[in-house]
């Protein structure tokens, strides 16, 4: 069993083991060294993406984001950061923290130009993505830290680098700082620099702990003191970093579990006969949770319903929540903006199409219900000129047939009056009665049809 054991441990540690594919040491802080530099052209780099990647916010176009951060040289000094806290050279780590500052401070002010002159008046959604960072944004700078170090580390590449510049995205949370820096935003000012300082920490991180395990060489130093105490900085700044987004992270599932919850509510709680839900928003605070709800269809008693309902709330473990129902008219005290951004609108046309065609199908059966009571009726209207100026007429009926053709299949109204003569009428006395019809029915070709 311990053959077996050593074995399956030996074949494992083969797979993970580093020590073949890496580069020596020399060869990879080479590398992160010329990343570091952020002189002539890296910094022309830098501004070119800044611009690519704000307009990218601005037209909230993913595609042009990732090409911004594919261009991007950001990740050279922080990783420079990493390495110098690795192999403790404060030389190296003076230097990535000078060059990561001024390409930040850069890439700030550049971004704040560009929104100062762009007419975007609201925030996207790739731009709203950048304010509200969770523990998931601290383990993809993390990951993706270690990735990077790895692959610099490495002989075969691949595209792992490029893959990192996009998995933390480091320019977008410092276009969304020069957007609320410009538009006077603190909400996007500060939820993105806290954005890009998690990726940032993290980032160093991982590359710290990624030296480390490839066993790079320290560099020589007459002061251990001040590496224990570089390291210490390290940890209790990405220790700082964290806490606030464990709580971010905690306050985004509070808000995912009321919203489940309150949809859970309102589907089986909120069936009526006659009314339907047409809307439903969750609005999750601390202390301050409500549910709105916007029924459509026969009103229901307010109080009472909301009486009802409210007390059904803590079954679904919304104790607390304030439930506001809205129906019939209350539905014009919604905010506007609202209302504009909802589906709201949109059912409403609907709604006005679906009532303009069922009334141009009303208004044309009303039509042909005239024109036949008009028929009916047109004979007995009749009648009194008739018992004058034709005695001979003892019953009359005016009728309007549909004659189809046999070998065409056409269809052709007929204007028709059946006639009972009390005693034979001439023939021209029957024309002279058709020539009359005509004219007292505003018809042309009537035919008299004698029935017995």
């Amino acid at each position: 069993m311990n053959t077996f054991i050593s074995r399956l441990r030996a074949y494992l540690v083969d797979y993970f083991t580093l020590t073949p594919y890496l580069v020596s040491q020399a060869e990879a802080e080479e590398s992160i060294r010329e990343g570091v530099s952020f002189r002539g052209t890296n910094m022309i780099i830098l501004i070119i993406a800044i611009f690519i990647a704000s307009l990218g916010l601005n037209t909230n176009s993913t595609a042009v984001i990732i090409g911004a951060m594919l261009i991007s040289p950001l990740m050279g000094p922080i990783i420079g950061l990493g390495l110098a806290v690795g192999i403790h050279d404060f030389d190296l780590l003076k230097r990535s923290f000078r060059n990561l500052t001024m390409a930040a401070g850069f890439s700030v002010i550049t971004s704040a130009l560009y929104f100062l002159i762009s007419p975007v008046e609201q925030g996207h959604s790739e731009l709203l993505a950048r304010t509200s960072p969770t523990i998931y944004d601290v383990l993809i700078g993390f990951f993706g830290g270690a990735a990077g170090i790895v692959a610099i580390g490495s002989r075969s590449k691949g595209n792992v680098i490029p893959g990192v510049a996009i998995a933390t995205a480091l320019m977008p949370p410092l276009c969304t700082v020069g957007y609320g820096l410009a538009t006077w935003q603190p909400h996007y000012f500060f939820g993105a620099l806290y954005l890009f300082l998690i990726n940032s920490i993290f980032i160093c991180v991982a590359t710290f702990l990624g030296v480390k395990a490839m066993k790079y060489k320290a560099a020589p130093t007459d002061d251990p003191t001040r590496s224990r105490r570089v390291r210490r900085w390290i940890y209790v700044a990405a220790l700082l970093t964290l806490l606030p987004s464990i709580y971010l992270t905690y306050n985004m599932f509070c808000q995912s579990r009321f919203e489940i919850n309150a949809g859970r509510f309102v589907d089986e709680e909120c069936v009526f006969p006659d009314t339907h839900v047409l809307a439903t928003s969750a609005d999750w605070k601390r202390g301050g949770s409500s549910i709105t709800v916007t029924l459509i269809g026969r009103p229901l008693p307010q109080d009472s319903l909301v009486l009802a309902l409210s007390s059904k709330l803590r079954f679904y473990g919304l104790e607390g929540t304030t439930l506001n129902i809205v129906q019939g008219n209350g539905m014009g005290a919604m905010d506007a903006a609202t209302m504009a951004g909802s589906s709201l609108r949109d059912i409403y046309q609907m709604s006005q199409a679906a009532i303009s065609d069922k009334q141009a199908v009303i208004d044309s059966l009303k039509n042909v219900i005239s024109r036949t009571h008009e028929a009916d009726s047109v004979a007995a209207t009749l009648i009194p000129e008739l018992k004058v100026i034709f005695p001979q007429v003892r019953d009359i009926a005016i009728a309007h047939p549909v004659m189809a053709g046999t070998e065409n299949a056409r269809l052709d109204t007929l204007n028709v009056a059946l006639v009972a003569f009390s005693e034979p009428m001439p023939a021209a006395k029957r024309q002279e009665l058709a020539r009359y019809l005509d004219a007292r029915l505003r018809t042309n070709d009537i035919r008299i049809v004698e029935i017995k």
